[in-house]
């Protein structure tokens, strides 16, 4: 399946809440090449060189070189001293952990919206839940992951702790979706992403089971599918 790279630095959706949205060019890149390593494009143990990156994605060096050092810092890279980085890999326990504290976190948190959020912030992450729809037509993995992140972090930050989707956003940047590019090529990648609208849907329909119920198979997609898909 081929990665549509040029939608790196795509500019974010107004309509989406403001947490998490990029600042700066550079940090469209760090957001970008953060979700090229979730995504499985920039693959663990390999050496990336900032122009050969720079190149593959279609963006200047500085930049790449910026947030290639950001990415260091919170451990998806290593830097090769005279070489450039290293995609650091993560065990099949550490993704286990990551899903069950994302699970203990995500699901209660979003299950609560059903009594708090409000119709107009939840329809403000439609837009958002669409284009991971889109995304996942195209093929475009990064996308994918880049529209995924900013719904899901969205979703949380109408709980109003920013501290809790801070932890999120670290699990989220930790794991890893080896398996996307399985799942995109088979037609089931359309499945889960659909399943952020029908996640709106319950919660504008203040149905709190149906939202537990969406919301424990989707996270169960992170670990249990995505990740082992490249087996099948």
């Amino acid at each position: 399946m081929t990665t549509q790279y040029g939608s790196m630095v795509s500019t974010p959706d107004p309509t989406i809440p403001v947490l998490g949205r990029p600042s700066s060019y550079r940090e469209k890149v760090v957001g970008a090449l953060r979700a090229a390593v979730i995504a499985g494009e920039l693959r663990p143990g390999e050496v990336y060189s900032t122009p050969g990156v720079a190149a593959r994605f279609g963006v200047s060096v500085t930049p790449v070189r910026e947030a290639m050092l950001a990415l260091a810092k919170e451990g998806l890279f290593d830097a090769v001293p005279n070489k450039g980085f290293r995609v650091t890999d993560v065990s099949d326990e550490q993704l286990d952990e990551y899903t069950q504290i994302r699970a203990l976190i995500e699901i209660p948190t979003v299950v609560g919206l059903v009594r708090t959020a409000d119709t107009t912030s939840l329809e403000a992450l439609r837009p958002a839940a669409r284009e991971i729809v889109t995304a996942s037509v195209a093929g475009d993995l990064i996308a994918h992951v880049e529209a995924d992140t900013r719904f899901h972090l969205g979703l949380l930050a109408l709980a109003g702790n920013a501290h809790l989707v801070e932890v999120v956003r670290d699990l989220r940047g930790r794991s890893r979706l080896y398996g996307l590019n399985a799942l995109a090529a088979s037609g089931r990648l359309l499945a889960s992403a659909a399943e952020h609208l029908d996640l709106l849907d319950a919660l504008l329909a203040r149905d709190e089971e149906s939202v537990r119920t969406i919301m424990t198979r989707h996270l169960g997609h992170v670990r249990g599918l995505w990740a082992t898909a490249q087996s099948d």
